[in-house]
């Protein structure tokens, strides 16, 4: 009987599983990156799957690959989004992981673990540029930020899936697993709809009220239905007169572009926290607090730990986001983290000059920029900027923010390590510190809250804030 209640008219259950598929890819792409942190350890082992072990370059080349191709992999994935429709591309996300485990299933030669690697970059872009969108596109108002959440919660629960199967079980096991999940969801979401939003694109009207019959679990002459399908056509209409070249045409328009500068800004606050290196170095400072406290943490245990403060992070996003807001979430955890990473550096810092300070400190604040990442910088970054953009410029957003992200990420791991052999630790992670702080009293004057509202409210904010700077600055 109670399973009967959730589709009852007016159920948001059909959102809830279609949002649930939606992240089965994310998931298989968590699951892609995870494998790099036990499996590199095997494959540079004498007990390599290959006979000899890889080498420091390879290894490299491997973890590097997947964030160049994901640069113009993301535009690929904005692009396929408009032409072939959501639902298709969602697949080829799939696809692309299933072929990533069937390389690597087929051959342990370089060649096909760089391939592989390449294979998860395009997995990459699809899950935080098409798989947000159409969260957003079938999403009610009410539940689409914590559904948009969903997405970082699926990537973290998929990194801390293969740490945990990477040490436990055999190198092709493993590899199988990891084939079987993509697979199954190509087959599953072959059920799911398209979004009602690219379905009144393109002029197939009747279509997209049933999609969002089926979705709101109400009947297709529903009085609710129309008018959201009229909100759907006024919302494409205003899109019809813009240039063909979207970034020029977003440039032009000066809500647009302010809009566009806030999505960036969001977005590379997510990658400039410190969290990529953090992750990275996290080995070093692990070996360095366990010193005199007696905690001995293995690398995959390591990895484990943290994959378990990313998913808690995460699942607390789901759960508050529409209730305490998108702006309090981002405000809390740029600060928080901010803290943490000038608390990490002067620990850091306070070792070069002998200084005493307790070495549990660095795990505390590590966990807890790992914590505010997963729970307020990354999810909060991609729900809002699916919701200040419409339809037509809404992939074009995401792929641009992304790639900026992955080059920023590329960025990162490429210089980070010779960068604080020549300034320190202590002052690089000063600057992610800072950079933090910075976006919190950024949020405070210049990010509007999205929740529950409408294109129209969000950008008569983002207008009134800069009305209010100009008055500032002349007073």
């Amino acid at each position: 009987m109670k399973i009967y209640r959730l589709f009852n008219e007016g159920s948001r259950v059909n959102q809830f599983i279609c949002a649930f598929l939606v992240n089965v890819p994310v998931f298989a792409y968590g699951a892609s990156i995870g494998w790099m942190s036990p499996m590199t350890l095997l494959l540079q082992s004498d007990k390599s799957p290959r006979g000899t072990p890889l080498t420091d370059l390879e290894v490299s080349t491997m973890a590097a690959v997947a964030y160049l191709v994901c640069i113009p992999g993301d535009f690929m994935m904005a692009l396929l989004g408009d032409w072939i429709g959501r639902k298709k591309t969602l697949m080829l996300i799939s696809a692309s992981c299933v072929a990533t485990w069937v390389t690597l299933l087929f051959s342990t030669e370089v060649w096909a673990l760089v391939l592989a690697r390449a294979f998860v970059g395009i997995a990459m872009a699809g899950a935080y540029v098409t798989c947000p969108i159409y969260t957003k596109e079938i999403s009610d108002d009410s539940i689409r930020g914590a559904l948009g959440c969903l997405i970082v919660v699926s990537h973290t629960t998929g990194n801390l899936f293969l740490y945990i199967i990477g040490d436990i079980l055999k190198y092709r096991t493993i590899l199988w697993i990891c084939l079987f999940i993509p697979t199954c969801h190509l087959v599953l979401f072959m059920m799911m709809p398209e979004t009602p939003s690219y379905l009144v694109k393109k002029g197939r009207t009747e279509e997209a009220v049933r999609v969002m019959a089926w979705l709101r679990c109400k009947k297709v002459t529903d009085s609710s239905l129309t008018t959201e399908l009229q909100s759907l056509q006024n919302e494409q209409k205003n899109d019809e007169g813009a240039n063909k070249f979207l970034l020029k045409a977003i440039f032009k328009d000066r809500t647009l572009s302010r809009a566009f500068r806030l999505a960036m800004v969001v977005t590379l606050a997510r990658e400039v926290c410190g969290a990529v290196p953090v992750m990275n170095f996290a080995g070093e400072i692990f070996a360095i607090a366990s010193k005199e406290n007696g905690l001995i943490f293995s690398p995959n245990q390591q990895a484990m730990m943290l994959g378990a403060v990313q998913v808690a992070g995460s699942a607390l996003a789901s759960i508050i986001v529409e209730r305490a807001g998108r702006k309090f979430i981002l405000f809390t955890t740029s600060l928080i983290s901010g803290i943490s990473m000038c608390v990490l550096a002067s620990w850091f810092l306070a070792k070069v000059y002998e200084l005493y300070l307790p070495n549990w400190l660095p795990i505390i604040t590590l966990c807890l920029c790992i914590f505010c990442d997963a729970s307020g910088l990354a999810p909060m970054s991609i729900v809002i900027t699916g919701e200040i953009f419409s339809f037509k410029y809404r992939g074009t957003v995401m792929a641009a923010t992304m790639a900026t992200a992955s080059l920023a990420d590329f960025i990162q791991l490429l210089i980070f390590k010779p960068l604080v052999n020549s300034i320190g630790i202590h002052a690089a992670f000063y600057f992610f510190g800072f950079f933090c702080i910075f976006m919190s009293i950024y949020v405070i004057f210049y990010v509007p809250e999205t929740k529950a509202r409408c294109l129209e409210e969000i950008y008569d904010d983002l207008n009134k804030n800069k009305r209010k700077t100009k008055v500032q600055n002349s007073a």
